[in-house]
């Protein structure tokens, strides 16, 4: 039995990287899930590899009537039960530099879509008994970095729209949970490519586990979250980071870690 048998998924940012990571492993669990996009080409190949548990439709997360045939494809699978609100975009400048286009850009897509997305499934997982409802906000969206004014804005929003949405709709049987990663091995974590050997160093100066996060970490948080296993759950944040938050490596200080 898969942890998710039975269960309709959205998830947002679907076409590759982290969504493409959860879309896979929702569908291996159980689940039959609609992957929301911009990216048609990469959406639909990974929807047609997924094979008939899956269906790809274009979203741009930031357009209010994009979510409708999110909710339509995702009807004909049965009653929606998850959402994953995964889509974003990374932006960064310091305050200074950062123009108000630049802003809203971000803003619009991280902050708004997730809105939207909240918005839109409401009334369908109501209907249908309940449902989880998963943000990725960041750890950027707990503390912060220079440079990172409009995705920090976006992530701590998310924090927040988090607990709202779970104080007004858990009478309804929705949970609402936020997911809040570190560095991930994907193309808006390692732009660059960088290889793990190139990479090793720099995170294990960084965070306790000294290695950057793959998808799957995230992924495995979120099915937890999409499951019944988490049925008492809602309104939380879920830190998957390796560690990064919970303080400094201090080398020359005692007890600081040896990687031989």
């Amino acid at each position: 039995m898969g942890r998710l048998d039975g269960k309709v998924a959205i998830v947002t940012g679907a076409a590759r990287g982290q969504g493409e990571t959860e879309a896979r492993l929702f569908a291996r669990e159980g689940a039959s899930v609609v992957l929301c996009d911009v990216l048609d080409d990469e959406g639909e190949a990974v929807a047609k590899d997924i094979g008939s548990a899956a269906a790809y439709v274009h979203v741009d997360v930031s357009q209010e009537n994009d979510w409708k045939g999110a909710m339509q494809a995702a009807a004909g699978f049965g009653a929606l039960s998850v959402l994953l609100n995964n889509a974003a975009i990374s932006g960064f400048g310091s305050i200074e530099q950062t123009s108000l286009d630049d802003y809203m850009r971000v803003i619009t897509v991280n902050q708004v879509g997730t809105f939207l997305g909240i918005k839109s499934v409401i009334g369908p997982m109501s209907a249908g008994g309940g449902g989880s409802i998963i943000n990725i906000s960041s750890i950027d969206g707990l503390g912060s970095k220079n440079g990172l004014v409009a995705y920090t804005s976006s992530k701590f929003a998310i924090r927040g729209m988090t607990k709202t949405a779970a104080l007004e709709l858990g009478s309804r049987g929705i949970r609402v949970n936020s997911i809040h990663p570190g560095g991930v091995n994907t193309i808006m974590g390692n732009p660059m490519g960088s290889s793990l050997e190139e990479l090793d160093p720099y995170w294990r100066n960084r965070v306790a586990l000294g290695r950057i996060g793959e998808p799957i970490d995230i992924a495995n948080m979120a099915l937890f979250l999409a499951s019944d296993e988490a049925g008492y759950c809602t309104g939380a944040e879920f830190v998957v980071d390796g560690g990064w938050t919970c303080g400094d490596i201090e080398p020359l200080l005692p007890g600081a870690p040896d990687w031989g």
